[in-house]
Formats: C-alpha cells, sequence, structure tokens
C-alpha cells in the first residue's frame, strides 16, 4: 500500500478543533499538541467495506417508508474526486440528515417540530467507475440548537465518506446555495474563509427534472488545494 494513499490533511482547509464560537468544541478540543503516530497496518486492517452490499432503495430516501415523505424533492448527484481531479471509484457515500420541518429521527432531537413516519433520514450510494453519487432526498429544514442567543443551523446533509476499510472514514456537510442563514453558522464559518464555498452545492438545472425535483452538484474533493473541508 502506497503511503500516499494514507497522506495527513493539510492545514488551511479544514476547520480547527476549537472554534470559540461553536461551543461544543471548547471542551472537547485537545488542550495539548496531537501525538503524531505512524501509519501501520492497523489502518487499513479490521471491516472492510469495499464489498459492502448495499438495498436498491438505499440512496432514494423518499422510498424507503410506506409512503412519500413530506416536503421538497430534491435530487443530490456529484463525484468523488483526487487531488488530481481523478475519480475515486467504489467510495461508499452515506448522507444523513433532518426532515423538511428541522427534526431528526433520533430521540435525542426533542426539537417541537413534527417527525414524519415517511422519513428516516439516511442513505447510502457507490461511487461509480467515474466516482458517481446520486442521491433522491427531501431537502432539510433549518433547526434551532441553542449554541446562543436565537442559533439556527442552515439547512444542510451530512456526509461520510469510507474507503477500503472504516479507518478511512471522512466526514463533512453539505449547504445550500445562498441560505442567509450561513453568516450566522459558527459551524459552517469555523471553516477557513478561502474554503467555505466548497461545501455549497450548486443548483443544476440539467440535474432538475420537470414537475418533479430541483437538481443540486456537490462534488467532493478529498484533499489538496481544493479539498472539501472535512470535520
Amino acid at each position: 500500500m502506497k503511503e500516499e494513499t494514507y497522506r495527513r490533511a493539510t492545514a488551511g482547509d479544514h476547520p480547527t478543533n476549537l472554534s470559540p464560537d461553536y461551543k461544543s468544541t471548547v471542551g472537547r478540543s485537545p488542550r495539548k499538541s496531537a501525538v503524531v503516530l505512524p501509519h501501520s497496518l492497523s489502518e487499513i486492517t479490521g471491516p472492510s467495506l469495499a464489498n459492502e452490499r448495499l438495498d436498491a432503495s438505499e440512496n432514494d430516501l423518499t422510498k424507503q417508508r410506506m409512503a412519500e415523505p413530506l416536503g421538497e424533492r430534491i435530487i443530490v448527484q456529484g463525484r468523488v474526486l483526487d487531488q488530481d481531479g481523478k475519480p475515486v471509484s467504489g467510495a461508499l457515500v452515506e448522507i444523513w440528515q433532518c426532515n423538511a420541518a428541522g427534526r431528526y429521527h433520533h430521540p435525542g432531537d426533542q426539537h417541537d417540530a413534527p417527525l414524519d413516519p415517511n422519513f428516516y433520514g439516511g442513505g447510502r450510494a457507490r461511487a461509480d467507475a467515474d466516482g458517481r453519487y446520486k442521491f433522491v432526498t427531501i431537502k432539510p429544514g433549518a433547526y434551532p440548537w441553542k449554541n446562543h442567543h436565537n442559533a439556527w443551523r442552515p439547512a444542510h446533509i451530512h456526509f461520510s465518506l469510507f474507503g477500503p476499510a472504516f479507518a478511512t472514514r471522512l466526514i463533512t456537510q453539505m449547504y445550500f446555495p445562498n441560505d442567509p442563514l450561513l453568516a450566522f453558522d459558527p459551524i459552517y464559518k469555523s471553516v477557513p474563509a478561502g474554503a467555505r464555498e466548497r461545501l455549497q452545492a450548486a443548483f443544476d438545472m440539467d440535474l432538475t427534472q420537470p414537475e418533479w425535483a430541483l437538481g443540486y452538484r456537490f462534488d467532493i474533493v478529498l484533499r489538496g488545494r481544493n479539498a472539501t473541508p472535512m470535520e
């Protein structure tokens, strides 16, 4: 296995561990410098996801329950790319999100908004030979999160990407273009200013299907100067 496959991320594109305006980072960020451990076989052994079987409906979050969920149907499509713009085929792409009312299907979310019995909020897809993935889902709503006075999270979808093993997991968030709440969101603003727009999907009329769903394109670059910021 080439060493560059597991090269550590460069500074400047990703959010720092400590972002005081994002209050939970104050308690969970390390107080001392990280101890750099050399990569070994432990980085690539363990559960392998290369042959993980996906069900046919896992990438369509509108067909996982008995009926259609409430909300605006959208298509999210993009490519997983390396630093040279080459496709990363076979990557396992996972998403999770709240429903159209801004509530997660999780017991920890007690936000005073309705749950949708027909929306679970999670899906998976496998990138094809061109690195392309696709999801059909519902546009998530904004929700309050009590980080500060009148704090609202902008609409977003969480993304998790896996290579051949669990240790290769990367996590990021996708936002929608020109959302006015982005200017007030400490999580989005914890990303270096020059890299923030890489977290915004682009509206794409070519992906939009007439009388059915709006389309958004969100390419994910794993590293390099155009890398998508990761958590």
